[in-house]
């Protein structure tokens, strides 16, 4: 061969670095089937020798340094190397052939007919013009192999070859997948987009069927807009195809043996899914946008936050079908979907096929909020996989008013945040709703069989402004005016119908006039609505029962001493750290009575009881197997092989299950993931811990729009039990409060429980309490940090064994309450300092009454406690915290009706502050020292 053409072929980009991956998948496909591949590359790897002996499929690490080798040669060193030739065809052309199909792989998608409207100004790749790889029409003639283009042919002419790729990866879908390192998905995608053209054939039941939704979809919107004119309805006009495009993915799943499917999505198009998916019944949409409401339903929301429930009828059976309730805080939403997914997975045997995922996002949205980042990051780790997302962009190519993209984002794609994860996106133009319905099919099944994240941009507009009361034209001109001349997507499609006489023109009209009667009838509009009955849990034991609800949670001293010895064994060849070592026992001693109990052993035996019992618990945080503060190790590890083990996983046959994941270093995502998880499953104790309590302020959103309000707006209940370490120990203001204000803030209706407990006795039945208490609300605790190892802070086993969770604790020592003077009322750490230095000032005029639940308020107890103390008129609230924190200002009114009659409360603590706390530690022991002096002091 001539030294140019073996210099061409070499020089070539095919074995650059920029082809790596290609050459080796070729390799790959070799390796499975050599016939699989070109005959150009079948003779390359032919001709490619044996190492020492040992057979090419077996050495793939040899095989790469071969071929660097060869590319690190010049051209005329490497004139031995073999080169593949076709019969009448140059050697480099063959190969800038096979360039220009993987460039279309990569890049055909930036050329793709993708908007509706036409408006996308896409800039020009080269590397899809036949001149940058050295072809032109000239060659249109010539045949050449095709290599691994699925095409079902080897070889084509050039012409119907360029034809073919532009018609695959340039028309209405644009593929993006070429960025995903797994050769056999990358295989996979190919085959489902090329065997078909991207075109695949529909029947006519199918096509049908996307006109019924499409019609639905718009004569929804038309039938609003009428009715109730300038009425927010954030309308799915432009992004019709939604309606024909979910209807279509559930029943492809129904086929598939899914039997639930869980919807998180936003405002655009909220009603029209409610409606014409969910079959929620249009009369009751009409009545509240008429603003009748039931006001035994709690306080309500507005309609486009609604979730719904309700079975669809598949081919495949019903399938249970629920759309969550959102807040305007639009994407958290998707870590609660998973956690409420991710609790179903578990009750179905964790068959990902079973339970589907489907979150639905706005273009700005996706790229713009970081819970998308937080999620996707979550959806392939231990403890919050669930199988895979099936993720759709109603991409109207505006936020708000923002339509320029270098406002909204920096990347092309607004879904370029999914290539973390490596998920496969398919952009289509909403306008082709076949080409929808392939990507959809397509998307699931990728889903069912890989269990990872997909991605469908559905790319359309929006008809109107943000909502129905703003007017675009003031900041998208140009796009409005496209906007207004062009056609519904029903109506295109209906033409397309009649012009393939799949249906006449009246056929369509008839279609939208009996669509519009549904609608005035007030029934259900959806064929496949049914009764709910698939649905797999069951909330009624929790329903109707108040605070005082009884139960029976006493526990045997001897139960206690079983239940210790199962968490504190493990297996001989289990080696522990020294100090894990020490921890487990001093457990042993605890348990034999020899040591009172500390923290993490009454936090580990109530975990015991819960399991043995049968209830289930999951725990996530940042530091939860050991604790931020060394004090859980419930998940011992192998200091030999790095192996781990966890007892309270062996305290019987049978047991309710327990998984303690360290989390992703999030707290917003993985606090929404846990409510989910919550509100879908009401006999687990979820608990979800901040590794410091302040970090809880990176899931306010969560607090704020779910846990506190969620009942209160959408009757869901949950059993959430938050565990926030709070304690000012000198650790400066970032690691002392866990803003104990803004809980007791957001207290009210009895939406929560606040609580603070202060030994090891009351962390144990309160965790108890949580789950055996026939009624699901959220617990959020200040949990401690220095009283983990606190001398004073122990319990006996008989503490532990009453089952009490005491709301209220009086004075522990022999004080005579008639000589008491002065009451000081506290709750947490502080109050040990006050114990202390009261034990040290010899003092027995001073009580001291902890206050280990402050919402809701226990009245009751705390008058039983107060009624010892009638006499006295001086009453201090003590706290920690400065006086614009903490409970001062949220509580103080509990205090007032709290203490006698004609008493008076002052406040002791550190003064109002804009900062926790402070960050020197000789000012906090000053400050410290001040705060419990001033309570102790009489005046």
């Amino acid at each position: 061969m001539q030294e140019s053409v073996m210099k061409a072929w070499w020089d070539s980009s095919h074995m650059a670095g920029g082809n790596a991956a290609y050459v080796e998948e070729l390799y790959e496909a070799y390796l499975e089937n050599p016939q699989s591949v070109a005959e150009t590359w079948r003779q390359v790897f032919d001709s490619l020798p044996k190492v020492d002996g040992v057979e090419l499929e077996s050495n793939h690490t040899s095989i790469r340094d071969q071929f660097r080798k060869l590319a690190s040669l010049g051209p005329m060193a490497r004139m031995g190397a073999p080169v593949a030739t076709t019969t009448g065809v140059s050697d480099d052309k063959q190969v800038k052939v096979l360039q220009l199909i993987n460039a279309y792989r990569f890049r055909g998608h930036q050329h793709a007919n993708l908007d509706p409207l036409g408006l996308w100004k896409q800039e020009r790749v080269r590397d899809l013009e036949l001149s940058h790889h050295s072809l032109s029409e000239q060659d249109f003639d010539t045949v050449f192999n095709v290599g691994s283009y699925a095409i079902g042919q080897e070889t084509m002419s050039l012409g119907e070859l360029f034809k073919s790729l532009n018609r695959t990866y340039c028309e209405s879908i644009g593929a993006e997948y070429m960025h995903i390192t797994d050769t056999e998905q990358k295989r996979w995608i190919q085959q489902r987009l090329e065997s078909v053209q991207a075109d695949p054939t529909i029947s006519r039941e199918d096509k049908l069927n996307i006109l019924k939704g499409l019609t639905a979809a718009d004569g929804m919107e038309k039938y609003l807009g009428a009715k109730f004119p300038g009425a927010k309805r954030f309308s799915l006009e432009g992004g019709d195809a939604l309606i024909p495009m979910l209807k279509g993915l559930i029943t492809e799943a129904g086929k598939g043996g899914t039997k639930e499917v869980v919807i998180g999505m936003a405002h655009r198009g909220r009603l029209n899914v409610l409606v014409n998916v969910l079959g929620k019944n249009p009369s009751v949409l009409f009545d509240e946008f008429s603003g009748k409401h039931d006001e035994s339903l709690g306080s309500g929301d507005v309609k486009y936050h609604a979730g719904f429930s309700s079975d669809f009828a598949t081919p495949g059976g019903n399938v249970h079908l629920a759309l969550a309730f959102n807040p305007s805080h639009l994407e958290i939403v998707n870590p609660v979907v998973m956690g409420s997914v991710r609790a179903r997975l578990e009750r179905r045997n964790n068959d990902a096929n079973m339970v589907l995922p489907v979150t639905i996002h706005g273009d700005s949205a996706i790229a713009g909020q970081g819970v998308v980042q937080e999620t996707f990051n979550m959806s392939e780790t231990r403890g919050f996989a669930v199988g895979g997302t099936v993720r759709i962009v109603i991409n109207n190519q505006v936020g708000f008013t923002t339509s320029k993209t270098e406002d909204t984002r920096s990347t092309q794609y607004c879904t370029d945040i999914a290539k973390m994860v490596q998920a496969p996106i398919f952009h289509v133009n909403s306008d082709d709703p076949e080409a929808v319905l392939f990507v959809t099919k397509l998307a699931l099944d990728y889903r069912n069989k890989f269990k990872k994240d997909v991605v469908i941009d559905l790319v359309c507009y929006r008809r109107h402004g943000h909502n129905e009361a703003d007017e675009p034209n003031a900041t998208q001109p140009l796009m409005y005016q496209k906007i207004k001349k062009h056609p519904v997507p029903r109506q295109i499609y209906a033409d397309q119908l009649v012009a393939e006489g799949v249906i006449e023109a009246r056929d369509s009209e008839k279609m939208l006039d009996d669509y519009r009667a549904a609608l005035d009838h007030g029934a259900c509009v959806v064929e496949e609505w049914r009764p709910m009955t698939e649905h797999s849990v069951d909330w009624s034991p929790f329903l109707g029962h108040d605070w005082d609800a009884p139960y029976d949670s006493a526990i045997s001293v001897e139960k206690l001493k079983e239940l210790g010895e199962k968490i504190t064994s493990y297996p001989e060849s289990h080696k522990l750290q020294s100090r894990v070592n020490k921890l487990y026992q001093d457990r042993k001693a605890m348990i034999a009575g020899d040591k009172l109990l500390d923290w993490g052993m009454a936090e580990t035996l109530a975990y015991a009881d819960i399991v043995d019992r049968g209830n289930a618990i999951r725990m996530t945080g940042q530091d939860s197997g050991r604790g931020t503060f060394f004090h859980r190790h419930a998940v011992l590890h192998n200091q030999t092989d790095a192996s781990t083990y966890m007892p309270l996983k062996h305290v019987r046959e049978g047991q309710g299950d327990i998984d303690i994941y360290d989390s992703v270093l999030s707290e917003e995502a993985v606090m929404a993931f846990e409510y989910g998880y919550a509100t879908a499953e009401p006999t687990c104790l979820t608990i979800w811990e901040a590794q410091f309590g302040d970090f809880a302020n990176g899931a306010q959103v969560v607090f704020d729009q779910f846990l506190s309000s969620g009942e209160a707006k959408w009757g869901r209940l949950c059993g959430l039990t938050v565990l926030l370490p709070h304690g000012y120990e000198g650790q400066g203001p970032e690691h002392s409060s866990a803003r104990l204000e803004r809980f007791l803030q957001l207290c009210a209706d009895h939406n929560w429980q606040v609580c603070i407990p202060s030994t090891p006795a009351q962390v144990f039945n309160m965790l108890r309490r949580q789950v055996i208490r026939p009624m699901r609300k959220p617990l959020i605790v200040m949990s401690p940090k220095s009283l983990l190892r606190h001398p004073l802070a122990t319990s006996s086993l008989e503490d532990l064994s009453d089952g009490v969770f005491h709301n209220v604790i009086g004075e522990i020592d022999e004080l005579d309450p008639k000589k008491v003077k002065r009451v000081v009322m506290c709750s947490g750490k502080v109050y040990y300092d006050l114990l202390e230095q009261r034990r040290k000032n010899e003092q027995t005029d001073v009580a001291i009454i902890r206050l280990e639940q402050l919402y809701p308020f226990p009245q009751e107890e705390c008058a039983q406690v107060v009624a010892n103390y009638s006499h006295v008129k001086d009453w201090v609230w003590c706290q920690e915290e400065p006086q614009n924190q903490g409970a001062w200002y949220s509580s103080q009114h509990h205090f007032w009706q709290a203490i006698p009659e004609g008493a008076k409360l002052t406040y002791a603590g550190r003064q109002a502050s804009a900062s926790p706390a402070v960050g020197y530690v000789s000012v906090h022991n000053q400050q410290q020292k001040a705060l419990v002096e001033d309570a102790l002091t009489i005046k």
